[in-house]
């Protein structure tokens, strides 16, 4: 019997790969340890190094996502978004809902019913210039500019990485289970590119659990207080200890499962349980308001779009979406990897804009209907949430929003639920890929189950060492710095495909010759050395020959 267990814990650690595994997990280990030990008192230099960051670095995060996304815009509109990922006559994994569902759940947690509420709050408060605090155009305004946040240029982030990772696994057959692996001046086994190859994969798994612990930080407090409001338990560390247990073991179960009977199907249930509650508030809340306002929102969006992409000049406004431009950024590997395994059979074009489709309508929908309704209340006079948001946080002023309406308990504790499956789903794909990240070659073999639940062991510590110290700005610094060292990966990445598009001649499909008429054959020439005469012999006097 003793035989055997250590057996097998010999070939689960051969399956893991250590250079990687190790240094990470015993960075966060520290820095869990750090957090612990400082509590509180680390919430002012925190604060102290997020406004410098955006003081002197913000122009690097908005720089990097206008090159991502005019790069990735144009490629889809190039003939080269023909592409499919896969071989030429291969149909796609999954419907187009199932797919859409997955990439949607996967990447928008628990935070997108959190900060759909809170974030126009703020935005009222201090906008953007020229609007004043309170005026009908901060209002107007105030869920346009969280939709950019969550809108078209976030969602391209996530795209570099899947089209490298799943054209390389699907059309040529490579096998790639990190990030590395499909970056081709990596290749070799040099030892500069052996350390670049390491570091990458390193910088990669670090952003990756400083967004999934920020995002696990942030949204456990919130949802204990929407508990305690609906079910009169007393709100306080014990609660939190608590649903961070009920966390572990839902995100234990689907692990274990896998990709397919696990995540995919709480993928699909965390879809409709979304719908169904947006459909309850936008039912019984103030539905004319809500539609009227989203309708004004939109022509803000698409009027300023511009200017809020490319504004660095420090602000409240700006500060947000620095902060979410790095959140974004530290879920982009993990993001890119889980898009790429189930996208096989799409084109690169149906693969961006199902991205679009599917993740900034899902988003837009959250911030028109609960940021909507929020404003209503505030707007109206029928709660100060400004007030409460300012004194109490961001947990009392979301439990006092959902306690406004109908059925006030049965609400709270379907948000609650909502909550959670969003967070299971996100947590779940993360520790799938993250274990894929730090594993020896698998060989289409799946991670181990040891490896994936080391990894939930550890967003779980680290999540619970940033709840230890408390504070949104906390949580805003943790993904600001998750996310710098991965704007070097993007480009890295980008550089990528450009020489994959460029270079590969797999890469662009066109008709074979056997298809093509002679007349329609292009003219050629082998050897320009060899020219006389004629400089050119179309391919029917070759023909003719």
């Amino acid at each position: 019997m003793r035989y055997h267990k250590r057996r097998i814990i010999i070939l689960r650690s051969k399956l893991i790969n250590k250079w990687v595994f190790v240094p990470t997990v015993g960075l966060f280990l520290m820095a869990t340890l750090v957090l612990m030990v400082g509590g509180k008192g680390l919430q002012a230099p925190l604060s102290g190094l997020l406004n410098w960051i955006n003081l002197k670095l913000g122009w690097l995060y908005l720089g990097i996502y206008i090159v991502n996304f005019v790069f990735l815009i144009g490629l889809a509109f190039s003939h080269y978004g023909k592409i499919k990922i896969g071989k030429p006559n291969d149909k796609p994994m999954y419907s187009g809902f199932k797919w859409g569902a997955m990439v949607f759940a996967t990447a928008i947690d628990a935070s997108i019913m959190m900060l759909s509420i809170t974030d126009p709050l703020t935005f009222i408060q201090h906008p953007a210039a020229p609007l004043h605090a309170y005026s009908k155009g901060a209002y107007t305004a105030a869920v346009a500019y969280g939709q950019f946040n969550w809108g078209p240029m976030a969602w391209m982030m996530f795209a570099p990485a899947a089209i490298l990772i799943g054209y390389l696994m699907y059309r040529k057959g490579q096998p790639v289970q990190k990030l590395s692996d499909g970056i081709a001046m990596l290749d070799g086994k040099a030892p500069l590119k052996k350390f670049l190859s390491g570091l990458v994969n390193f910088l990669v798994v670090v952003g990756i659990i400083g967004g999934v612990g920020s995002s696990i930080g942030m949204e456990v407090p919130i949802t204990a207080k929407a508990f305690s409001s609906a079910t009169g338990v007393k709100y306080g560390l014990p609660l939190e200890l608590g649903l961070f247990a009920i966390l572990f073991v839902l995100f234990a179960m689907t692990v274990f499962k896998g990709l397919n009977g696990g995540i995919d199907r709480l993928s699909q249930a965390h879809i409709w349980l979304a719908i169904g509650f947006l459909v309850l508030i936008l039912a019984v809340g103030p539905t004319r308001y809500i539609i009227v306002n989203q309708a004004k929102s939109l022509g803000v969006f698409v009027q300023k779009f511009i200017p809020i992409a490319t504004n660095t000049t420090p602000s409240v406004t700006q500060q947000d979406t620095i902060f979410y431009w790095g959140w974004w950024l530290s879920y982009m590997p993990v993001m890119g990897l889980f898009i790429a395994k189930i996208s096989r059979g799409r084109t690169i074009r149906q693969l961006l804009f199902g991205m679009l489709l599917y993740g900034f309508t899902g988003c837009a929908l959250f911030y028109a209907v609960m940021g909507g309704y929020a404003l209503w209340l505030q707007q109206n006079g029928v709660i100060n949430l400004v007030h409460i948001l300012n004194t109490q946080g961001q947990a009392a002023t979301i439990a006092t929003v959902i306690g406004t309406l109908p059925m006030k308990q049965i609400m709270t504790l379907l948000y609650c639920a909502s909550c959670f499956i969003f967070l299971a789903t996100t947590i779940s794909g993360s520790a799938y890929i993250l274990s894929s990240f730090t594993s020896t070659p698998l060989n289409n073999r799946e991670p181990s189950r040891f490896n994936r639940m080391t990894w939930v062991v550890v967003f779980m510590i680290f999540a619970f060492s940033l709840v230890l110290v408390g504070g949104f700005n906390v949580i805003q610094t943790i993904s600001v710095i998750a996310g710098f060292p991965l704007i070097g990966v993007v480009v890295i990445v980008l550089i990528s495909i450009y020489r994959l598009v460029r270079r590969d001649s797999e890469l662009v499909f066109s008709p074979s010759e056997t298809d093509m008429s002679l007349d329609e054959l292009p003219a050629t020439v082998e050897r320009k050395s060899a020219i006389r005469g004629k400089l050119i012999l179309s391919p029917r006097n070759l023909a003719n020959d």
